[in-house]
């Protein structure tokens, strides 16, 4: 034998290579004698053992091998025959080296098999192209097949499936069966992906044929059925695809992992957790594509200890756990979980880091703000590992970029995006429109947003977001219409309308992100319609939706179905529990909240995952603070760190001083921000005090709290708004009028009163005084008539709160102007007798509406509920359920 070697990565070559070219006039059917062909081995036993060798190295995919085993044969004088070409031919398509493909089909000619010889070799060439060459060589070998047989069809079919020309495939197999030929189990899996990548409608009307073809010639293999099983599920058919794997039992480790991969892909995560447990329970083991399609259900379903059961899992078997893929999806899941940390200790233990890796922990850092890592890291792939970003590593980093405070010039890297060349990638573009929107320039979103051609379900929740962010929930609920309204052509009805004529269908993150601004507008009618859609598409017992729900309801006013919504909820995780608690402060239920954290705590100490973090201690704190619990408060300050490892941030400080002094303990808590650590950002704690200056009107701290504040922010109004208010009620008009000359000269504006309230399909917004609304002049005659009935009830207009030195009726004209006043009215002339209000203020409510708002529910028999900038007041029979403490 020879000794003929060549380092397994080099070019192949043959010994001698005849022209790859195929002479269309040379069909002959025995191997042609001439001086240019090697000369044979004489001993046919020789022969055989060459080729024998040859097949079974070719059986073992050992492809290199195989193909210097054909080599060094043809440089011995041996001849191939037709068993030694397919076997070589698929060691080619194994390695996918076209050009030595194109040699060895020289080599069928040269030895006298070409087309008229073997229908086998050609079959072979048609697999052989189909994997290394184009579409069109694929053909050509194919035209030229004069006796067709199964295999023929089958290569054809399966070659067009590769080169995802769907219909094409179809159109051959409906060819093969008119020349009389009958499918086969690998002709049906062919036609089952084909079916899958066609319009729902037509991939599912024709995917029922190929089941029903399968079921009536008895093809009940596991492949087949696993290919059957992928093709329902990437029709939306997941119920169907659930019922095969049921049905059949010959069920290996691709069909679990189809079934797992379809459940997650489709956001059905539990199913897709239960199903792996199934799998294992039945002796499948799972390999690295079973982990990197469950990992993500526990990230997104924040399951930490399912996650790290699994990772335990994997780190059983080596080349799982540094399977790159596999790695990426517990970086993921751990930093969706909120332990970064320990996403990048994997990250750390992965020798081949693949983009993907690089991108999962750049992502992680950038969802959890760790911006600056995320930055560096970024630059560590570019230039130490020298990989290029690409769309996915783009739309992770910018918004991490964006956030980093050190960076002036943040359009920078929309600049650095178009070096990249990804200015035009839809997932860039989406990140693009979300940075616009934080530095407040919703115009530049807007125009990326309508610059698109290519929007995705991303696209239309990022641009609702936006308009959340910016404040313009109005314009949000909006753009959910128009998402909707969006038709397709299809035309199609029953069991095939794929599209309803609505490409784009809201999902959770939709849902999540647009129910802030029912809540932001206490548009509680939308918001119920939102809850009804999430109920109809199974999407309300999600952990985001569920919060996203409870939060809605709570600032809507329907703290009762806020509670239902919360208790109904089968996963709740640290933010539902945060949300909760804090919608019971909102409406002056502080003993209420105490109890739900006594419950979070309990929950936690069972082995649960939830345990309070600093927001929720804020939550409690306000809880407090507007339940007049003052010794509670205090309490829970001091056992915070001690009982709960949670050390007192600068807004914990900024709580326990409106805390103290909304008491009336002005002077305490003044002494409260003078304890703060060095280093602290102390605005919230300085503007607490002056807040409760201002309600016990004292000047003196009051002015020293404002002198602080108006060093660390110049340019806020509401800190000199409230020193101005405190001048008025002491009536000092000089002090506040020259404090409102230095607003004015600093360009500083004060925020408008405004007031709204839904009506129908709409959000009305009244701002103080205001007459541009359509039924202005209705509203304020209403208004004024109304005064005198409550005067005759006893009310007494509460003129300090005309923060001008003007004369008392003029006074009291302002006060009806009101904007909480205007909603009100509005509310009572356009709703049936008993309807609950329901008004929102950006501003907190003044004395003299409060008192009035009690009078109007009482001679109007109305339930109104105010929500202003602090808390919910609730007014009913005369009374607030505030009990004037707020």
């Amino acid at each position: 034998m020879s000794t003929y070697t060549q380092h397994p990565l080099s070019p192949i070559s043959l010994p001698f290579s005849p022209s790859p070219s195929l002479p269309s006039h040379q069909q002959p059917t025995k191997p042609p004698i001439s001086s240019s062909s090697p000369k044979p081995i004489s001993i046919s036993h020789s022969q055989a053992s060459w080729i024998e060798s040859l097949r079974s190295k070719s059986r073992s995919n050992l492809f290199r091998e195989a193909i210097y085993t054909y080599i060094e044969m043809i440089g011995l004088g041996v001849s191939p025959d037709n068993f030694a070409f397919p076997a070589v031919l698929k060691a080619v398509a194994g390695i996918q080296e076209l050009y030595l493909g194109k040699q060895i089909h020289a080599h069928v000619f040269k030895f006298g098999y070409g087309s008229f010889s073997s229908v086998t070799i050609d079959n072979t060439l048609v697999n052989m192209y189909s994997k290394c060459g184009g579409l069109g060589d694929v053909y050509k070998v194919f035209d030229r097949i004069t006796e067709r047989d199964q295999v023929s069809w089958n290569s054809i079919i399966s070659a067009l499936c590769r080169f995802e020309e769907w219909e094409v495939a179809i159109k051959a197999f409906r060819l093969m069966l008119m020349e009389g030929f009958e499918p086969s189990s690998f002709t049906l899996v062919s036609m089952a992906l084909a079916c899958s990548n066609l319009r729902k409608r037509d991939g599912l009307w024709l995917g029922k044929q190929i089941h029903g073809c399968c079921f009536r010639k008895g093809h009940w293999k596991t492949f087949s059925n696993n290919a059957l099983m992928a093709m329902y599920a990437k029709l939306g058919r997941l119920d169907d695809a659930k019922s095969l794997l049921v049905m059949f039992e010959d069920r290996d480790l691709v069909t679990w992992n189809s079934m797992i991969s379809s459940f997650s892909q489709n956001e059905r995560f539990m199913e897709a957790l239960m199903f792996l447990r199934l799998m294992v329970l039945e002796g499948v083991k799972p390999d690295g594509v079973t982990f990197a399609s469950v990992l993500p259900a526990c990230s997104h379903l924040e399951l930490l200890r399912a996650g790290k059961e699994i990772h335990a899992y994997a780190l059983r078997t080596d080349d799982v756990i540094e399977n790159s893929f596999v790695g990426s999806a517990l970086v993921d899941m751990y930093c969706n979980c909120g332990q970064v940390e320990s996403g990048r200790l994997v990250f750390d233990g992965v020798l081949d880091r693949k983009i993907g890796l690089w991108n999962a922990m750049i992502t992680g850092y950038a969802q959890s703000e760790h911006d600056e890592k995320a930055l560096m890291l970024f630059i560590e792939m570019e230039a130490a590992a020298g990989l290029y970003s690409n769309a996915t590593t783009m739309s992770s980093i910018v918004p991490a970029y964006v956030r980093c405070e050190g960076i002036s010039r943040k359009e920078g890297i929309h600049g650095y995006v178009i070096k990249r060349g990804l200015e035009t990638n839809r997932y860039v573009q989406n990140a693009l429109i979300d940075m616009y929107s934080r530095m407040g320039d919703i115009k530049t979103s807007k125009r990326i947003f309508d610059s698109m051609e290519d929007r995705d379900i991303v696209s239309w929740n990022t641009i609702i977001t936006s308009y959340v962010i910016c404040g313009r929930s109005s314009d949000a609920l909006l753009l959910l219409h128009e998402m909707q309204r969006i038709e397709e052509k299809s035309t199609y009805d029953g069991d095939y309308n794929d599209e309803k004529q609505v490409p784009f269908k809201p999902n959770s993150i939709t849902l999540m992100t647009v129910l802030p601004g029912c809540a932001s507008l206490s548009a509680l009618a939308k918001g119920k319609e939102i809850h009804a859609y999430a109920i109809r598409n199974l999407l309300a017992s999600q952990v985001t939706v569920g919060s996203a729900l409870v939060d809605m309801y709570a600032k809507c006013g329907c703290l009762n179905l806020a509670r239902r919504v919360f208790d109904q909820m089968p996963i709740r995780n640290v933010i539902t529990w945060n949300v909760i608690i804090m919608a019971y402060g909102m409406h002056g239920k502080g003993k209420e909240s105490l109890e739900l954290f006594e419950d979070m705590v309990a929950e936690g100490a069972k082995g649960g995952e939830v345990k309070p973090t600093e927001v929720t201690f804020i939550a409690l704190f306000a809880a407090c603070s507007h339940s007049g619990m003052v010794d509670e408060g205090l309490s829970l300050f001091h056992k915070m760190k001690n009982e709960h490892g949670i050390e007192p941030a600068p807004d914990h400080y900024a709580c326990i001083v409106d805390l103290v002094g909304r008491a009336g303990k002005v002077e305490e808590a003044y002494g409260l921000v003078n304890t703060m650590p060095s280093g602290f950002d102390k605005v919230g704690a300085w503007s607490s005090l002056l807040g409760a200056c201002r309600i016990h009107h004292n000047i003196e701290i009051g002015e020293i709290a404002a002198e602080n504040l108006l060093q660390l922010q110049p340019d806020v109004a509401s800190h000199y708004v409230l020193l101005s208010n405190i001048y008025s009620s002491a009536g000092l008009w000089d002090k506040a009028m020259n404090l409102r000359r230095r607003m004015k000269a600093m360009g500083v504006k004060k925020e408008p009163g405004c007031s709204w309230i839904e009506y129908g399909d709409e959000v009305h917004k009244f701002l103080a005084g205001d007459l541009s609304h359509p039924q202005s002049e209705k509203l304020h005659d209403f208004l004024e008539t109304l005064s005198e009935r409550l005067k005759k009830e006893g009310y007494v207009p509460d003129t300090a709160c005309v923060l001008h030195d003007i004369d008392e009726e003029e006074k009291e004209t302002i006060l009806c102007g009101h904007s909480e006043k205007l909603a009100i009215a509005f509310g009572i002339l356009n709703t049936p007798p008993g309807t609950t209000i329901r008004v929102a203020k950006n501003l907190r409510v003044c004395n003299d509406c409060h008192t009035a708002s009690k009078f109007i529910s009482k001679i109007e028999d109305r339930e109104i509920i105010l929500r202003d900038a602090r808390r919910f007041h609730h007014f009913k029979d005369g009374t607030c359920s505030c009990g004037d403490y707020w």
